[in-house]
């Protein structure tokens, strides 16, 4: 969070919350708020549930990073689709907004990755918002299942290349291919 922060250049970075994929859980999105407001940020968010908070394009082109938080990252695909939150990311990214976070927020970005989001049984989602060229093999070092299911998904060609995060680590791209 801090290295997407200090990717930001602001002195005082505004910071859009995206909590879409855990439902926008109304505590983990008060415990975010909070812990950013403490180290000196302007903290706002988009909610789709149980309706829009406001128009995505209003929402996005306001924050210096968005950060996207863990959860369903199926639901939050098909959600940001529908809603047209994926085209304002995409504008924002246009406009070098940093675009962060963990588990769903991070195989968000990419073309896609491994998931819980469809039950128990990890699966595949490969319909990711790819601006990021690459597949994302997010929980590879906590979760036995995902290691061989990602290495399975790039060798059939269901995800391409691959970066594989063990949690707690970040990845940082400035450039696509």
């Amino acid at each position: 969070v801090r290295r997407a922060l200090e990717l930001s250049g602001a002195t005082r970075p505004r910071v859009l919350l995206v909590m879409t994929a855990s439902g926008d859980n109304a505590g983990y999105l008060a415990s975010t708020y909070s812990s950013l407001a403490e180290i000196g940020c302007d903290v706002d968010h988009l909610a789709l549930f149980s309706q829009p908070n406001r128009r995505p394009s209003d929402a996005l082109s306001w924050a210096d990073v968005v950060w996207v938080g863990g959860g369903s990252v199926a639901n939050l695909l098909a959600l940001w689709r529908l809603h047209g939150v994926d085209e304002a990311v995409h504008d924002a990214w246009e406009r070098g907004a940093v675009l962060a976070g963990v588990s769903a927020g991070s195989i968000c970005w990419h073309v896609g990755g491994t998931t819980d989001s469809f039950g128990a049984e990890l699966r595949a989602v490969d319909n990711g918002l790819a601006l990021l060229p690459y597949g994302n093999g997010v929980h590879y070092d906590s979760e036995a299942q995902r290691r061989p299911l990602l290495h399975r998904l790039v060798g059939d060609g269901t995800l391409p290349m691959s970066y594989a995060t063990d949690d707690g680590a970040g990845l940082h791209c400035e450039e696509t291919a």
